[in-house]
């Protein structure tokens, strides 16, 4: 069975890479805005679909395609990726001291039918001063990253503690995907 993953994120690519996965992978361009008023689970069910589907248009009916998408969560706002290195900071310093929570929508498409599903990991981070902020931004790629860090880079010495999926976390929780794939009937191993 052929993998497509409908993302260009590269964290998508090496986790399923640890798993003995080798995704084609196909970005999909879609806006990834969300609606006034949107609940967060429409949103990351919205926008996780459109992804998927825009590339399973492309005649990929045979092949297992995965979408995801993944943001972050401060007491029922929504943190995207920062527009620059002031948001960033705000981002950050917004976190600091705090627990929020990392949510990835997953899809999975395979011979016309759709799943879906959301992983949810709580993160509290420990009291971030403004010098270890401005050195995380000199010494890491802030731009692309939902709240503006990477656990598996230097941002993982922020982390106090992790309630759920580490993979989650990083963009693609993989034990999700492995029972997603199992209660279709799809075995990785077989």
């Amino acid at each position: 069975m052929k993998v497509v993953l409908a993302s260009a994120s590269p964290r998508r690519k090496e986790l399923l890479q640890l798993i003995g996965l080798n995704p084609e992978i196909i970005p999909a361009d879609i806006d990834e805005v969300a609606r006034p008023a949107e609940a967060i689970d429409t949103f990351l069910e919205r926008v996780t679909i459109a992804k998927g589907m825009a590339v399973y248009k492309k005649k990929f009916f045979s092949h297992l395609l995965i979408s995801a998408d993944t943001v972050v969560l401060l007491n029922d706002s929504l943190i995207g990726k920062p527009a620059d290195r002031a948001d960033a900071f705000r981002m950050l310093s917004r976190l600091s001291g705090r627990r929020h929570e990392v949510l990835t929508g997953l899809a999975l498409m395979y011979q016309g039918e759709t799943r879906f599903a959301i992983s949810r990991t709580h993160v509290h981070f420990k009291p971030l001063h403004d010098r270890e902020i401005d050195f995380y931004l000199d010494h890491e790629n802030f731009l692309d990253k939902a709240g503006a860090y990477a656990i598996q880079g230097r941002a993982a010495i922020f982390a106090e503690r992790i309630d759920g999926c580490f993979f989650n976390v990083m963009g693609f929780p993989l034990n999700l995907f492995y029972r997603m794939l199992g209660e279709w009937g799809l075995d990785l191993y077989a």
